[in-house]
């Protein structure tokens, strides 16, 4: 059933855009509403990663925890990812991303609301191959985040933080993770973290 448009009287402020860089959706366009502690992750930021984990992302099997604008999930969505899970509590952010997800016809998306730290501790352990976590700045989530992260990707899989500081290496292998790489943009630094693989 399709999503009812937001008026921009319900939104309440001014939007923008952010776009897809990559992939079958490339240039397509995200609003971005304005909401505490939504922070879109930046264009350049969103290159780097993608380089990073390689432009294809066919058949992998993503979680985009603390959704927000969903910019992440649908850029792996765009670049051929099986599926995307979305998950967001806050309720208008969730009817944005349904409506993005219906307006792409993004089958392999699916957005869900709710506690996305209690979703995560939920997953079924090394069923995804990347887990995207940006949670709220201000809040207490990185640690417990990263580590149902980390039980949550397979060995040698992915998980992406950003985060108001930067991680040192012995406070992410305390969570199961080992640093692969890491960038300052402007007051966000992104880490991309991996699964150690036994043995």
């Amino acid at each position: 059933m399709p999503t009812k448009p937001i008026s921009q009287a319900a939104i309440g402020s001014p939007s923008h855009e952010v776009r897809i860089i990559g992939g079958q959706w490339k240039r397509s366009k995200i609003k971005v509403i304005d909401r505490p502690g939504l922070r879109p992750t930046p264009d350049r930021v969103r290159e780097t990663l993608f380089n990073w984990l390689g432009q294809d992302l066919t058949d992998w099997r993503c979680v985009d925890a603390f959704a927000g604008t969903g910019a992440l999930g649908f850029e792996a969505a765009s670049r051929g990812a099986q599926s995307v899970l979305m998950l967001e509590q806050d309720a208008l952010l969730v009817s944005l991303l349904s409506q993005t997800r219906e307006r792409l016809k993004a089958q392999t998306v699916q957005v869900q609301k709710g506690d996305a730290m209690m979703a995560l501790q939920r997953l079924a352990p090394s069923s995804l191959d990347v887990v995207f976590l940006d949670p709220p700045f201000e809040g207490s989530h990185f640690e417990n985040a990263l580590k149902a992260a980390a039980k949550a990707v397979v060995p040698g899989g992915w998980v992406y933080l950003e985060a108001p500081i930067h991680w040192t290496e012995e406070a992410i292998q305390a969570c199961g993770l080992q640093a692969q790489k890491h960038m300052k943009a402007g007051a966000v630094h992104a880490h991309l973290l991996q699964r150690p693989i036994e043995g």
